[in-house]
This record gives C-alpha cells, sequence and structure tokens, in this order.
C-alpha cells in the first residue's frame, strides 16, 4: 500500500486525518491549527494590505510566521523600530492606503511611539501591531520580559487610539474595528497591543460578515449662494491642503483653477496637488509678504483639505477674506484656527465635482490684469527666496532641471529642507512630497525607503542634514536589502545649524551644537551606497545627474563650509522668547 504524506507538520500544531484519493490510495492530511495570528494576518489581506514593515522579536514571532504561511503580504525589515514606523508612514502617503508596521513588546513599541506622533500629526492611516507582555502578568509589576509600566497609556498618548486585546476569541472584530479606525476620518494611526500568550493560541476560525446598507445614487447639494459666490468672485483664491491629495481630487481642482483662474496657494502638506509649474499656483509661499497683499485684497477664499498650521499662516496672523468657503471631510476642522463663512462637508473630489458642474453654466468674468498680478506675485515670491539664500538657489534650479516629473521628495527637518527644498522644487504629481509635519529630525531616511519600497518605479530624493541624518542612519542599510535604492542629498555643516543661529541670535554663543561626523562617503560605501563629494554647484550637477542615472542607492555629501552658509534671519519677538520674559 502507498502512502502520500501531502503536508507535514507537528502533531502539536494540527489535526491529522486520513482520507483515500481516486485511485483508492490512503492520504494523510495534516490541517494546521487556526491561530490568533492567523486572524490577525487575515484581516490584513482582507483590507487589502500588501506590505509591512517592522522588526522580528520573540514577542511577534507567531505573527511573523502567520505571515510567511499566508505568503501574499511583503515583509520589510527595518532596522529600528521608528524607522519602521516611518517607512510605513510613507508607503501610506504615497500610495493612500493603509500603512501597517509590527513591532516588539515595551522598548520595541516605545521606540516607534515618536514615529507614531509624526504619523498622527500627519494623519496618516497606519496600523501599529505590536506585542505585549503575557496577558496575566500586565500591570502586576513583575518585571516581565519587555514590560512597561503601561503600554497602553504610551500608546494611547502617541495615537489617534490604541486598544489592548483582552480575549483571544474575539481577535476579528478587534482587528476590523482597529482598522476601520485608521482610514476613518480624521484618519491617524492606531496601536493595537497583542498579549504573546495570545498569539499563537487556537482559537475557532470564524466567518464574520459585515452587513452594509447598499449606497444609493445620491447628489451632493451645494447652495446657490455658493456657487454665485465663486462665479461672481473678482480677485479669488484657492488654498489647498493635503485633503485634495487623500480625496484623489488633483484633477476636479485643476478644472476649478481653469475655470475661475484664482492664485493658488498650498500648504506644506498640499505640495502636489496641483502641478507646481502651473503658472497661477503660487505653491508654499502663504506667509509672505506678495501673498499677504494678495489676501488682503482678495473677494474670496476657498480653502480645501486645510488645517491652517501656524507655521503657515505667520502664527494665525494672515489676513483671510471674510467672504471664506472652506471644504473638509472632519467636521471639526471648520473654525479651528480661521473662521469660516460657509463650510461644506464632503469629500473633496465630491463637492468639487458638484461645484464644477455647476459652474459650467455660469458666465465668468474673468479679469486678466489680476492674473497677471497672481502671475508676477509667483516669480515674485520664488526670486526673493532665491536672493536671500543664494548660492542654494541654483541648487534648486539643477534639481528642478534634473528631476523628473514623477520623483517623490524628502524633505527631513533641516534647514535646506524646510527653508527653500519645499518651496522651490517643484512637485508635479499629488503624493509625491513628503516632510516632517511634526517637525521631529531624522525621519527622512526611514521615510524615503517607505516611500521608495511603496513606489518602486518613481525617483525618490532626501534632503537631509547632517545632524538630523544619523539619528536612523542604520536604515541606509534597509534601502539597500529592500532593493530600495534612493538618493540621499546631505548638507554637511558639522552640527545643528538652526540651533547654532538661534543661540547665537538669542544669547550671543553656543553649546551642545556642533557635531563630530564620520566621512559619510566612507560610511555610505560600506553600506552599500555610491558617494561622493559636491563642493561647487557645477560639482553638485554633475553627481546629481551621476545618482540619477545609476539606478542604484546614491548618497551626494555636500560640502557646506566650501559652498557657504545658509542664510537665515528669524523675526526679533521669536529671538526674544529664548530670553527671560515676563
Amino acid at each position: 500500500m502507498e502512502f502520500i504524506q501531502c503536508k507535514r507538520e507537528d502533531d502539536e500544531t494540527g489535526d491529522k486525518r486520513t482520507d483515500t484519493d481516486s485511485k483508492g490510495r490512503f492520504i494523510i492530511m495534516i490541517q494546521k491549527k487556526w491561530t490568533v495570528a492567523d486572524a490577525i494576518v487575515k484581516e490584513l489581506v482582507e483590507a487589502g494590505v500588501d506590505t509591512i514593515f517592522g522588526i522580528v522579536s520573540i514577542h511577534n514571532m507567531p505573527i511573523y510566521e502567520a505571515l510567511l504561511e499566508e505568503g501574499s503580504i511583503r515583509m520589510a525589515t527595518a532596522r529600528g523600530e521608528s524607522g519602521a514606523v516611518n517607512m510605513a508612514d510613507a508607503y501610506s502617503r504615497t500610495t493612500g492606503k493603509l500603512g501597517v508596521v509590527l513591532t516588539s513588546t515595551g522598548a520595541g513599541a516605545g521606540n516607534g511611539a515618536g514615529s507614531l506622533t509624526e504619523t498622527w500629526n500627519s494623519g496618516t492611516p497606519l496600523l501599529h501591531i505590536t506585542g505585549e507582555a503575557d496577558y496575566n502578568y500586565i500591570g502586576k509589576d513583575l518585571r516581565y520580559i519587555h514590560e512597561c509600566k503601561d503600554q497602553q497609556k504610551m500608546m494611547d498618548g502617541a495615537n489617534k487610539s490604541s486598544y489592548l486585546l483582552r480575549l483571544p476569541h474575539q481577535i476579528t472584530p478587534f482587528m476590523k474595528t482597529a482598522i476601520r479606525e485608521a482610514l476613518e476620518v480624521p484618519k491617524g494611526p492606531v496601536t493595537v497591543s497583542i498579549p504573546t500568550n495570545f498569539q499563537a493560541k487556537i482559537i475557532p476560525e470564524n466567518q464574520f460578515i459585515e452587513t452594509t446598507i447598499e449606497p444609493q445614487d445620491m447628489k451632493i447639494a451645494v447652495p446657490d449662494k455658493i456657487i454665485k459666490a465663486i462665479a461672481s468672485a473678482k480677485r479669488p483664491i484657492v488654498w489647498t491642503g493635503d485633503g485634495i491629495i487623500h480625496s484623489g481630487a488633483s484633477e476636479e481642482l485643476l478644472t476649478l483653477v481653469e475655470k475661475i483662474q484664482p492664485a493658488v496657494v498650498t500648504s506644506e502638506s498640499g505640495k502636489g496637488a496641483i502641478s507646481e509649474d502651473h503658472p497661477l499656483c503660487i505653491g508654499n509661499f502663504a506667509a509672505t509678504p506678495q501673498f499677504t497683499e494678495l489676501l488682503e485684497k482678495s473677494d474670496l477664499l476657498v480653502s480645501i483639505g486645510v488645517r491652517f498650521r501656524e507655521t503657515e499662516t505667520a502664527e494665525g496672523t494672515l489676513p483671510l477674506p471674510e467672504n471664506h468657503i472652506h471644504i473638509d471631510l472632519n467636521p471639526h476642522a471648520f473654525n479651528r484656527n480661521y473662521d469660516t463663512k460657509y463650510g461644506l462637508i464632503g469629500d473633496a473630489k465630491d463637492v468639487l465635482q458638484t461645484i464644477n458642474r455647476a459652474l459650467e453654466e455660469k458666465e465668468i468674468q474673468l479679469d486678466s490684469s489680476y492674473v497677471e498680478e497672481v502671475k508676477e506675485c509667483r516669480q515674485a515670491v520664488r526670486n526673493d527666496l532665491i536672493e536671500t539664500i543664494q548660492p542654494y538657489g541654483e541648487f534648486a534650479r539643477v534639481m528642478n532641471e534634473q528631476l523628473p516629473e514623477n520623483t517623490i521628495l524628502v524633505t527631513d527637518v533641516t534647514m535646506h529642507g524646510y527653508i527653500w527644498g519645499n518651496k522651490l522644487v517643484d512637485i508635479h504629481e499629488p503624493g509625491n512630497y513628503l516632510h516632517m509635519t511634526g517637525g521631529g529630525i531624522g525621519q527622512g531616511l526611514p521615510m524615503a525607503v517607505g516611500a521608495k519600497v511603496a513606489q518602486p518605479e518613481k525617483p525618490v530624493v532626501l534632503i537631509a542634514g547632517d545632524g538630523g541624518f544619523m539619528v536612523n542612519a542604520g536604515e541606509m542599510i534597509s534601502a539597500v536589502q529592500e532593493d530600495a535604492p534612493i538618493i540621499v542629498l546631505l548638507f554637511d555643516d558639522g552640527g545643528y545649524g538652526i540651533l547654532q543661529y538661534y543661540q547665537d541670535a538669542a544669547y550671543g554663543r553656543q553649546t551642545a551644537v556642533h557635531l563630530k561626523n564620520p566621512d559619510f562617503v566612507m560610511m555610505a560605501k560600506s553600506m552599500g551606497f555610491e558617494a561622493e563629494k559636491a563642493a561647487s554647484i557645477n560639482e553638485f550637477d554633475k553627481v546629481l545627474a551621476k545618482a540619477l542615472s545609476s539606478n542604484q542607492s546614491y548618497m551626494v555629501v555636500v560640502d557646506t563650509d566650501k559652498i557657504g552658509d545658509l542664510k537665515y534671519e528669524d523675526s526679533p519677538e521669536y529671538i526674544q522668547s529664548f530670553r527671560p520674559h515676563q
């Protein structure tokens, strides 16, 4: 008699049974037991997850095993939990999908907390799956391995929300709820903590079917007075945020712009909502004298998915017109920083489609002199900045000439990123600009790796400073291991440049802001990057071209000592805030 073993597993993890094939031969079948880890992976697959970032640990091994067994989800490995969260964040921002990260318990979850606050600031839908101590030990101060005094409280402070699995058999609705919450407006990160003794626990393979109401063909109603206000405006301004990008409404935005010919300004998160080479796109230049003058004379502002952050509104002092139409899916977004005359609650794409259809029937009297004024403002804000920061305006020119239009640009928290990189380097497609919304340094490198994993066909370029870069420098090897070639433009000034300026301006001396750096070229090469120095704009031009054509990870170390300091000057009021005051 012939025996055929179809699958081999330990009896402890499966049920053995026999059957016969069509020829009457006995077949030994081993059926794998269904566990909490399997249920977690099943929910990820059903949610459309195709990539997960993380670090394996004894406190998440069953979940990694379940991922391997299922087989359809790519497991991208980072070198630190902080970087893994950043990678998942960037993956979500550049694809519009749910980002997923898997970390260990206690210290591992805590390492990711700082990056989770960035994800919360940016409103990125992200699911953070982490281990937790054995459920029988939680909160008992028994110092179980990797135990944290209160992991739930720590995670709750860094996330939109945080949940602890308390009953293994409830894992499926538990995961469904967490995924749904991460994707619901206002979107944000959600942590689920799975105790170590639950992950491999055998449970029934339940089928949960969510009943839903089929959507009816509903038309969005926009009051006629709003359509009339838009159609009759002589000096309209459109201010776009990342709401346009999240809703995929760039085409509808362009239709509106072509119809009413407004000035278009973007938040930093909204870069790329409209191609920044559009003649009416002023760009990320809201807090400038030229745009302020346009605002003061404007008779209409249409803001779409904009938060009006203090850094982009001169700490809330920009003079917005009273005639302000604000479009946002989040009902809590209105009157948060500025008053709104008309608040339209809805998805930007749907609302703009309705407005555009209504405007087709309206005759718009365009003011050609205003259109020219907008174009002049667009050029003036750029010229002023270029003149202030020379020779680094030439670096932006070279980048605009060389970078393909589909390039993803990442700017870390560094002077070269937030003074000129986020303004002068044009972004042409939505989702192709990433910055640190919450202001934490060092997250740019893992963000760039995550973006490249998400969009392998697009070039990914990172602007970083030497201080911030070293925070997560180990993720260079992750780029190589994950076959995610990126280009790093590292501006090396031997310290924390912006803090050197602020200390000098406030106190007339400096402390703790000068850094001993490695040989960045040697370090990059040791990690599998190509690397060169650039000590002039001509060298930068040549090396950037080589990096782009290489199709491999490349570091360009810009020697700012040779090229010159980046000039920057803040307001006297802000400088005074660092000195003793009442």
